[in-house]
């Protein structure tokens, strides 16, 4: 059953009254294209493979994901890497100097830094102690200038996924939209919130071609929602935001989908062997904490030492002992069985010293 939700009421005002773009391949549109000349973009005539404009609805690129994703074209959009898609959501809904965000700490930095260039005030409510969103809380923070709260889930750099029921008390009781985004879904076991879409008119799904079908390199962001939410942000987004090789390099990706599966559950084995050998390391590794995402974060004894001398062995990861709830953590991609067995001797060598 959908909830009671009345869009028009976020959207800014002079989203609103805009007349967006329309670029010449926004304007003819015909499948059937073999027999004629363009002469309405001012292009470069010389075929070359990439001096025409890119389709600027990246159709077969969702017809590919409206397939995998069992969601209708209608109920995606395409961004310039889910940062983009994000940034489009500001745009679209918060008011600059009026309105306001709730963000769950620790999360994804972006949603703080896109708040900040777009002059909107960040209302952080720390996740619990098992980092788990504080229900009561959240609502208690919002008032009548909260257009969005951010939801990571599967969270970074935590790990974890939020309960079904605290999420969906969250969208039927939050009165703005509510953003879930994941990026790294595809590594859970817990289902994604797709399959809830058209019950709940307030919700925001964003995913990523970067993770899971490991194009991080294309920078191809997925939206997921209601039609007159796309619409709105289709209205805003620049004309060709996703250029010609992006598009082909995700139709050859999203075509190859049984590969990607076959990575994602090398990815998991992975993840879970690495956790196990992890746990064994108990001289200076105090917690590995669960993961859903391709990745773990560890609490260890001194978070800044550890990261450094693993510099010195030639491993690169993340120190995230800054962030809220994390002090003295790290978090380690999961690479390929070659790049775990050298992070794993790294890590035995340290313990020597």
């Amino acid at each position: 059953m959908k909830t009671k939700f009345n869009l028009s009421s976020l959207v800014r005002e002079n989203i609103k009254s805009l007349k967006p773009y329309s670029s010449a391949r926004d304007e003819y549109e015909d499948a059937n294209t073999k027999e004629m000349i363009f002469l309405d973009a001012n292009e470069n005539p010389f075929e070359n493979g990439v001096n025409r404009y890119p389709d600027p609805q990246q159709n077969n690129v969702k017809d590919l994901l409206s397939e995998i994703k069992g969601v209708s074209k209608e109920n995606i959009l395409l961004g310039n890497g889910s940062d983009e898609v994000l940034d489009l959501i500001y745009r679209a809904f918060c008011e600059p100097n009026v309105d306001n965000v709730i963000t769950l700490p620790p999360t994804y930095g972006m949603y703080s830094v896109l708040a900040n260039i777009n002059a909107i005030e960040n209302r952080e409510v720390l996740l619990s102690d098992d980092f788990q969103p504080k229900v009561a809380q959240i609502l208690k923070s919002a008032d009548a200038h909260s257009k969005i709260l951010f939801l990571c889930s599967p969270n970074n750099p935590t790990g974890n996924s939020f309960t079904v029921e605290s999420v969906r008390e969250l969208l039927l009781k939050f009165k703005g939209l509510v953003v879930i985004d994941e990026a790294y879904i595809d590594f859970s076991e817990q289902k994604s919130w797709l399959e809830r879409l058209a019950e709940f008119p307030n919700l925001i799904i964003t995913q990523t071609l970067s993770k899971a079908f490991g194009l991080a390199g294309i920078r191809l962001g997925v939206c997921y929602a209601s039609k007159e939410i796309t619409k709105i942000l289709n209205n805003i987004k620049p004309p060709y935001n996703v250029n010609e090789l992006s598009q082909q390099r995700a139709i050859e990706r999203l075509q190859k989908i049984d590969e990607v599966q076959n990575e994602i559950s090398q990815l998991i084995s992975e993840r879970k062997r690495l956790k196990k050998e992890l746990e064994s390391c108990d001289s200076y590794i105090e917690k590995v904490f669960p993961s859903d995402g391709n990745f773990l974060l560890l609490k260890v004894d001194d978070a800044t030492k550890r990261y450094n001398q693993l510099i010195e062995y030639g491993v690169v990861i993340r120190n995230r002992t800054t962030q809220p709830l994390c002090k003295n953590c790290l978090r380690i991609s999961v690479g390929i069985c070659e790049e775990n067995q050298r992070l794993l001797r790294a890590l035995k060598a340290i313990k020597k010293q």
